[in-house]
């Protein structure tokens, strides 16, 4: 029964979402009150858990999200993204434009989410582009291939960052995994999956590009820029290997945890942006607040998704749901690691949104993830390589890819959908090998 209830629910979250388009969150407390009732829980009891879940999965996330939003804000407003693409443009040269773009990419998308990285970067593709002679798909694909793994599987993006929470992950540790996992999937999705594109026409609308303007001559230097785009990287991956090796308890282990912690490093790297890239700058401290405002905005819509998944993964623990499934695939035939994968990749083709398909895997996963001897930031980094499966009507990503480029249904499948199936196998296919060295 408590199956059957699973399975029930995933498809009424699915009708709801992406045939009725009703409101995500409130689909997922619908179908989470739905689940709980009908697994014999109390009114008062399934009240209960859907807080607890929204409370409890929230928590710290709601300062990295928000921290990492408002950096993105800020990298993108004052020209920083468009001064790290130009580098790296001039580091590789034209010949070598696409391995530039997609290292562009990937600096870019750390900090910035999806769909404020992919408005940046389009306008930059264009040019680039037109600069060069190169057709129009063998050069943006290498570059959005970089933002959309960055997006699926690396801290602070929401779904990474909610999942490693959920998992007990160790975020430092997801994120290096996630570097390396990332590298082998951005060279096959980009580069080289790009230059297959070639005969592809693609004429994009100017009339969509719609962000500040800053002059040449006033972009951040070059240094600063990769400095706060790279600074919550570098935060995370350096202090949190030192929390073991000084004393407990000493003033130096008590500094050093504080700095490991995820949401001090993403504070630490907004307050640097808020004066290197603004108010050094010349901008008002009004000025810079207003960027901030504005990031937070942006992100409501995803944090009430992120809520609304921890409430239904807070009815599966509590009505006995996810012990049960977990019983039953412990015992399965399928490496923990694919089932993952397989599941959130499921759930991504029949929902669109990657964010949706992660929380839901991890919620369903929970237990079954706790028995298994699997290291839970590989977990992470399965279900995220899962979410990112063959985007195709149902996903936002894919009508914002389409409309921008101006193609067609058939050639936005033939280069869009493709280049995130790419991403999600060899995303798999790392993670697989990653677990045989970790």
């Amino acid at each position: 029964m408590p199956l059957v209830l699973t399975l029930i629910g995933i498809l009424t979250l699915v009708v709801l979402v992406a045939f009725v388009r009703l409101d995500t969150f409130i689909s997922f407390v619908i179908v989470s009150l739905g689940i709980g009732l009908a697994a014999g829980m109390d009114v008062g009891a399934v009240g209960k858990s859907i807080q607890t879940g929204i409370g409890g999965t929230l928590g710290e996330l709601v300062l990295i999200i928000g921290f990492g939003a408002m950096l993105g804000r800020l990298v993108a407003e004052s020209g920083a993204a468009r001064r790290i693409t130009n580098v790296l443009i001039g580091w590789f040269g034209i010949k070598n434009i696409r391995w530039g773009l997609a290292v562009a990419g990937f600096v870019i998308g750390i900090p910035l989410f999806y769909n404020a990285g992919f408005i940046i970067v389009v306008p930059l593709i264009f040019t680039i582009a037109a600069s060069s002679g190169l057709p129009l798909m063998s050069v943006a694909v290498p570059m959005l291939s970089a933002l959309s793994v960055a997006h699926g599987y690396l801290p602070p993006h929401p779904s990474p960052s909610a999942v490693a929470g959920q998992l007990n992950a160790n975020i430092g540790q997801t994120l290096i995994y996630g570097i390396i996992v990332a590298i082998p999937a951005i060279v096959i999705a980009g580069p080289l999956f790009g230059r297959t594109l070639v005969h592809v026409k693609a004429t994009p609308n100017r009339e969509l590009f719609n962000i500040r303007e800053v002059p040449d001559h006033n972009l951040p230097s070059a240094g600063i820029s990769f400095f706060v785009a790279l600074l919550p990287v570098l935060l995370l991956t350096t202090f949190g290997p030192l929390k073991s090796v000084f004393p407990d308890g000493s003033p130096l282990n008590t500094l050093i945890t504080l700095l490991a912690e995820p949401y001090i490093g993403m504070l630490l790297s907004v307050l640097t942006a808020v004066y290197t890239l603004g108010i050094r700058r010349g901008q008002s401290i009004k000025a810079v607040t207003k960027d901030l405002e504005e990031a937070v905005k942006a992100i409501a819509p995803i944090l009430l998704v992120i809520a609304g998944a921890g409430a239904l993964k807070q009815i599966f623990t509590d009505s006995g749901t996810s012990k049960y499934i977990g019983s039953l695939l412990a015992d399965a035939a399928i490496p923990p690691l694919v089932l993952a994968w397989g599941i959130a990749a499921f759930i991504r083709i029949c929902v669109g949104s990657a964010t949706v398909a992660g929380l839901t895997t991890s919620g369903i996963l929970g237990p079954l993830i706790q028995s298994q001897p699997i290291k839970p930031e590989l977990m992470v980094l399965a279900i995220g390589s899962g979410s990112l499966m063959f985007s195709h009507i149902n996903d936002g990503g894919f009508w914002l890819f389409k409309e921008y480029f101006n193609l067609t249904i058939g050639q936005t499948i033939r280069t869009w959908s493709l280049m995130e199936t790419i991403v999600s196998i060899i995303g798999l296919l790392g993670v697989l090998a990653l677990n045989l060295v970790v």
